[in-house]
């Protein structure tokens, strides 16, 4: 997997985005019923303040909470020296879109029946919700957990030694603990490199 990093970090997009209606089924499955009451022809939370919508918001949390550190330590196992910001960046933006997928499927499921019920419900009559989710900022809930626990577990395992950037042949000076040296002599006030210290 080191040998093409980008392809690889597309690669990791892709999948970490079909998890994504998985997901979506997965809460629509377990949210809890929500009663909605007709008025004027359009519904209204019977309880806006109840267990039922917090409850849907939360569980859709807690699977995107779940998903996206089995994602985060998934690809830090499989990525290596060279592959770090590409998979990274295939964390984010797979675990935004897959978060995005995941509301929108568990959203449709049921959501005609529901869109009939209120059509030919009578003002004052009860019917039964669909998951929706109504704080829109659960949607970071999947790739920023996954984005974080690389980043915590590279600094855990220290995969990569500090200073070691991965190059051939002689380091910089900072890298004499990796066990190279720098052989060569640097003008006043400069290093090797020519940058400015």
């Amino acid at each position: 997997m080191t040998t093409r990093p980008w392809t690889t970090g597309a690669v990791a997009a892709v999948v970490v985005t079909l998890l994504g209606p998985p997901a979506g089924l997965l809460w629509a499955w377990t949210v809890p019923e929500v009663t909605y009451v007709i008025v004027q022809g359009e519904p209204l939370l019977a309880d806006p303040e109840g267990q039922g919508p917090i409850g849907v918001d939360a569980r859709f949390a807690v699977i995107a909470l779940v998903a996206g550190l089995l994602c985060g330590t998934a690809a830090y196992l499989a990525g290596g020296r060279r592959n770090d910001i590409p998979l990274l960046l295939g964390l984010a933006v797979g675990g935004s879109a897959a978060a995005v997928l995941a509301w929108q499927t568990g959203h449709l499921i049921g959501l005609a029946e529901f869109r009939d019920a209120v059509r030919t419900a009578r003002d004052g009559t009860t019917v039964t919700g669909v998951a929706d989710l109504r704080a829109k900022g659960f949607l970071v809930f999947w790739a920023l957990p996954a984005v974080s626990l690389y980043g915590l577990l590279e600094v855990v395992v220290r995969r990569l030694p500090a200073g070691d950037r991965g190059e051939r042949g002689s380091g910089e000076a900072d890298e004499v603990g990796g066990r190279e040296f720098d052989l060569q002599s640097a003008p006043a006030g400069r290093d090797v490199d020519g940058r400015e210290r």
